[in-house]
């Protein structure tokens, strides 16, 4: 049965739902995040702009009626921050009536799923890299799937991500290959928004409906789709309430490489050597939190040092 593994990292938290050993879907949640279901106090800044007491703006659903500009209101958040290139997408919300509450952040959302959570520790074997975290980080971060007889590119867009399928063989069983494969990338990655689909040239209608079939057998809903057309293209439409986790890593790249080598710090067994050589960007990005190297202090007992 298929079962959430949960950590309470330092800069991040993380979870990821195995099966036999196999992540499904993992997730990557960062402190300080305005999450989806935060009821929150604001005021009107423009039209269809909430504004904060932090100073954070929320983009409007719609105009709330009979609140003039600088009033006070009460949103709720409905989509949080997506990274972008530039400036990020804001948050979205709308305008309600209710009493201020944080949202639930990625423990709660995963306590609430049909499936059992099992918190670990850093003292423990490591089930998350046993199921294999590292290889989804790297899918994430290259945009490179591999599945049996082809791999996939995947591309973060501002518009939409992009699929791109490469491979060998007859393309009716690459097409289909890939059809799931993709659907399991979806989901692994907890893309949202639009997506775009490139499979290879297929000849046919009963071929293409084989293959729009595999992606909808394996895929999640809710979403909407395409047909796929006669150059191999398919699109669908998922919500999109929170970022996708390549979204998350490429949005600031040192940094994940740097909450990465934290986890890697405080899982070193006592006995080992204390000493790391980094890279310098990933070594000046965490001595540069005091916060992070607080943490790592606390729970292992050690500061660790880094050779220059």
């Amino acid at each position: 049965m298929p079962e959430w593994l949960y950590e309470d990292g330092i800069g991040e938290a993380r979870a990821a739902l195995v099966d036999d050993d196999h992540i499904l879907a993992a997730r990557i949640e960062l402190p300080g995040t305005l999450r989806v279901g935060t009821i929150a106090r604001a005021r009107l800044t423009e039209r269809s702009v909430a504004t904060l007491d932090d100073g954070e703006e929320v983009l409007l659903d719609r105009a709330p009626s009979g609140v003039t500009l600088g009033a006070s209101l009460t949103i709720e958040v409905v989509r949080e921050v997506i990274p972008e290139p530039g400036r990020a997408k804001r948050a979205r919300g709308r305008a309600v009536d209710a009493e201020p509450a944080p949202g639930p952040d990625l423990l709660a959302r995963i306590t609430r799923s049909a499936h059992p959570v099992r918190v670990l520790h850093a003292h423990e074997a490591d089930a998350l890299e046993a199921a294999g975290w590292s290889e989804v980080m790297e899918e994430a971060q290259t945009g490179e799937i591999a599945f049996s007889g082809g791999a996939l590119r995947m591309t973060p867009t501002p518009a939409m991500t992009l699929f791109d399928v490469d491979g060998e063989g007859p393309t009716d069983v690459l097409a289909l290959r890939a059809a799931v494969a993709v659907a399991h990338a979806i989901r692994r990655h907890a893309i949202g928004g639009s997506i775009g689909i490139d499979f290879p040239s297929i000849s046919g209608k009963a071929l293409r409906n084989d293959v729009a079939a595999a992606l909808d057998a394996k895929l999640p809903g809710p979403f909407e789709r395409t047909a796929v057309n006669g150059f191999g293209f398919l699109q669908v439409v998922r919500p999109r309430p929170r970022a996708s986790l390549p979204e998350r890593l490429l949005q600031d790249a040192t940094s994940a490489a740097a909450r990465a080598t934290l986890r890697m710090i405080e899982r070193t067994p006592p006995g080992a050597s204390n000493r790391f050589r980094l890279p310098s960007a990933v070594r000046e990005r965490i001595e540069s939190r005091d916060d992070w190297m607080a943490a790592l202090m606390r729970r292992t007992g050690r500061a660790p040092i880094f050779d220059r």
